[in-house]
């Protein structure tokens, strides 16, 4: 069934398309204006990237751009560990009571509002009198960064036959052993497109960031949407296009190394 084929599909593809990236062009196009209004053209020009890095408000975004990095790479990192022993659990740990229940738990965060999660999160960081900061911070994003690092890792365990494991077990390996040298390398593209993912949903997440940052804790995006609020400056777009541009880049690395993992196994 070719989905190309019916009537209105390409019509509707351009307009979704359209409605999707025409804010993102006229961002990244207007990150290059030489004026300081957003929406006269004064030329093409490097000034509000330059303004990122030496401008008055410099200090502030490079603070809160490391808060963003650092956060980012601690919750991808646990978050991925964790969801490798997660999908190893759930696809070559056999039939076990409450493993729906399991599976559930685990895609939770998917399936519920990301407004409720935060609310939810702020809330038990309150019951058990855990002041909000950096730490709640790098918390709740491990938490909802799991499932983002499981999807791939999985999908691409389920993908692997177990006879690779028994062949190794036959041989005189152990557990272990069979996992370090056999089902690790043969998973790898998968973590590693879990990783990515991780990290960008990280690097990128506002909402919950935003209730459990505390006062004078800023990452990039609330860094971003505090500037927003006393007016849209040149200098936000060019910070803005930046993080598109890395976001791209991640995602097209993951892509890629899917893919590969993909050819390989075949």
């Amino acid at each position: 069934m070719d989905l190309r084929r019916y009537p209105g599909f390409r019509a509707m593809t351009l307009l979704c398309l359209v409605i999707l990236y025409t804010p993102l062009i006229v961002i990244t196009v207007y990150s290059f204006n030489a004026s300081t209004s957003i929406t006269t053209w004064g030329g093409f020009s490097w000034r509000w990237y330059a303004d990122v890095f030496t401008g008055p408000e410099a200090p502030r975004f490079r603070a809160a751009a490391w808060n963003s990095l650092t956060i980012a790479l601690i919750a991808a990192t646990t978050a991925t560990l964790i969801a490798t022993a997660a999908a190893v659990a759930m696809v070559r740990g056999g039939r076990f009571r409450g493993k729906s229940a399991t599976f559930t738990l685990i895609n939770l965060p998917l399936m519920v509002p990301e407004i409720v999660i935060a609310v939810a999160t702020l809330i038990f960081f309150s019951m058990i009198g855990l002041t909000t900061g950096y730490l709640t911070i790098l918390i709740a994003h491990i938490t909802f960064c799991i499932p983002f690092a499981y999807l791939p890792i999985a999908a691409r365990l389920q993908g692997i036959e177990a006879t690779y494991e028994q062949a190794a077990r036959d041989l005189y390996a152990t557990r272990a052993q069979a996992f370090r040298l056999i089902l690790l390398p043969l998973m790898m593209p998968g973590v590693i497109s879990g990783y990515l993912l991780a990290f960008i949903i990280s690097l990128d997440d506002f909402i919950i960031t935003n209730f459990v940052k505390g006062a004078g804790m800023e990452t990039l995006p609330t860094a971003i949407f505090g500037s927003v609020k006393q007016g849209i400056k040149p200098n936000i777009m060019a910070i803005s296009t930046m993080m598109l541009a890395v976001s791209v880049l991640l995602v097209t690395l993951s892509y890629f190394v899917n893919r590969a993992g993909q050819k390989t196994r075949a």
